[in-house]
Order: structure tokens, then sequence, then C-alpha cells
């Protein structure tokens, strides 16, 4: 699979990273072992489980191919193929990081550009 992932992530690990060069993850995905990204399909969902009602956040987009084999698609949620990441995420694998907006019913307003 190749394309383009997205990460939800609060805006101040954001700045972080970007200051570093370097995504280690947030605190799930250092406990879990592994940065998890979603596919264009599966990142709304994963906003209402997991960010509901949270500020704050970004969407990163991050070009999958320049991830190498570090990157693996695995089953997930309803048995859906996730890519995880073991291993950092270098900053020049993003395409754009963009505000994720909270609406009045606690759910994100997603970019109208997102793949």
């Amino acid at each position: 699979m190749s394309g383009i992932i997205y990460k939800i992530v609060p805006a101040d690990l954001w700045q972080q990273a970007e200051a570093s060069g370097t995504f280690t993850g947030a605190p799930i995905d250092i406990q879990d072992g592994y940065i998890h990204f979603s596919t264009s399909a599966q990142a709304r969902r994963t906003a209402e489980l997991y960010f509901h009602g949270q500020t704050d956040l970004l969407l990163v987009a991050v070009d999958d191919a320049e991830l190498g084999d570090k990157l693996v698609y695995e089953p997930s949620r309803g048995g859906d193929l996730f890519p995880h990441l073991y291993g950092t995420l270098p900053v020049s694998a993003i395409l754009w990081a963009k505000p994720l907006p909270l609406e009045a019913d606690g759910n994100h307003r997603f970019p109208e550009d997102m793949q």
C-alpha cells in the first residue's frame, strides 16, 4: 500500500516535533510501541472514537512512501488494515499539518482537500 496516511496529534506535541525534526509519538503510541496512523477512510472514525471533544488538534498528512519498511499495515478496529510506524516519524515525510476545528457536536471538521 502507498499513499497519504494521517495522524491526529495535539498541536503542542506537533510543535515539539517540528522543533526537533522528528515525531516520536503521543503517549498512546509510546505505550503501544508504534505510531498509530489512519487512512483517509479511517481518520474521521478515529477522531470520533479517540479525540471526541478535544481541542487544539492537528491533522498531519504523511507520504507513506517516505517511511520505508518500518511502516506496516496491520489489522485493527473491525479487521481494517491500519498503518503503524515502528520507529520515529521524520518531519521531512510530512505533506502538511492542518487544524482540526471542533464543531458544536464535539466532532471535528476535516480539511476539504483530504484525500
